[in-house]
């Protein structure tokens, strides 16, 4: 065999080998590829071993966005994926510029939309991301846009899924990483929320003082009630003891006169023996007094003197 054959049998076998990896296509679990034959769309590739027409199909190449960057792939990602947008600059209803960067998560549902309805979409979908997130700003004051993120995320969510609808995509969620106020803002911001610090806790404190006098002023008030109801317990029982008292002695003055009776008998009256007693006694009290001073006896004190005689004629006709 000449070595011209040899030549031409190699050069078939590189070229059947060529034709055959050109032909056979494996497709990567949840990837896929557009085929176009004559550049017309003929077929949208699934996972698994594919077969082609070298030279007469190719796979359709589309703008994808890998770690910040647009570079070209003829491989289509059907997973979720995440764009991790630049910070942007917006304004706010109150005329507050800030900084704000997103995050979208969305994921190709129609390849062939994907390719053929949008020419760039990673760059497409970052503008739209953009411009929807400054419309929504802008109708929103600072202290809204600082306060109210999942109202942000709902309402920018609700429209990038309406608006990349045509190009066959699904967007699941948006979320706001970094919001960003002015320098200046930030301060003033800082001072307020001081201030509305230094403000609860002079209203705590007084509420606390307040709350004290009010509890001082419960006790004392029932202290008062207490010692009053205490005094008037006292009473009540000394005016108690000192009726029992009365009503003791009046029944041993009146045990006692019973005794005198019977002692002097029904012809004299006892009363004058009880008076004339008690005469005696307060005489022997003024003569242990003060010497110094004079002593008037009332007009009425010679009938008790009477009452003497009286108990002295008792003992004599005794």
């Amino acid at each position: 065999m000449s070595e011209g054959i040899i030549y031409v049998l190699i050069a078939i076998v590189v070229l059947a080998i060529v034709f055959v990896k050109m032909a056979v296509v494996i497709i990567s679990q949840s990837e896929t590829r557009i085929v176009e034959r004559l550049g017309k769309y003929y077929a949208t590739l699934k996972p698994g071993i594919n077969v082609i027409i070298p030279f007469i199909d190719r796979t359709k190449t589309i703008v994808t966005m890998t770690r910040g960057r647009y570079v070209y792939s003829n491989t289509i990602d059907l997973r979720e994926q995440v764009y991790d947008f630049d910070k942007q600059n917006v304004i706010t209803k109150d005329n507050i510029q800030m900084q704000i960067n997103a995050l979208l998560y969305f994921q190709i549902v129609d390849p062939f939309k994907a390719v053929y309805e949008i020419n760039n979409l990673p760059n497409a979908i970052e503008k739209l991301t953009q411009t929807t997130l400054r419309n929504i700003i802008g109708e929103m004051e600072l202290d809204q846009t600082l306060t109210s993120r999942d109202t942000i995320n709902t309402k920018l969510r609700a429209v990038l899924d309406d608006a990349t609808n045509k190009w066959g995509i699904k967007v699941n969620r948006v979320e706001l990483q970094d919001i960003t106020p002015p320098s200046s803002v930030l301060q003033a911001m800082e001072k307020q929320m001081q201030a509305e610090r230094n403000k609860r806790a002079t209203i705590l404190t007084s509420e606390g003082q307040k709350q004290a006098v009010i509890l001082q002023s419960e006790g004392e008030k029932t202290s008062t009630i207490n010692r009053a109801e205490a005094a008037k317990q006292q009473e009540i029982l000394r005016a108690e003891g000192e009726a029992q008292a009365r009503i003791r002695k009046a029944e041993a003055e009146a045990i006692a006169i019973e005794k005198i009776t019977e002692a002097v008998g029904k012809s004299t009256n006892p009363a004058n023996y009880l008076l004339a007693q008690k005469y005696i006694q307060m005489l022997e009290e003024l003569a242990q007094g003060d010497k110094t001073k004079t002593v008037y006896l009332p007009y009425e004190a010679t009938n008790l003197m009477g009452s003497i005689g009286g108990i002295k004629d008792l003992f004599k006709s005794e």
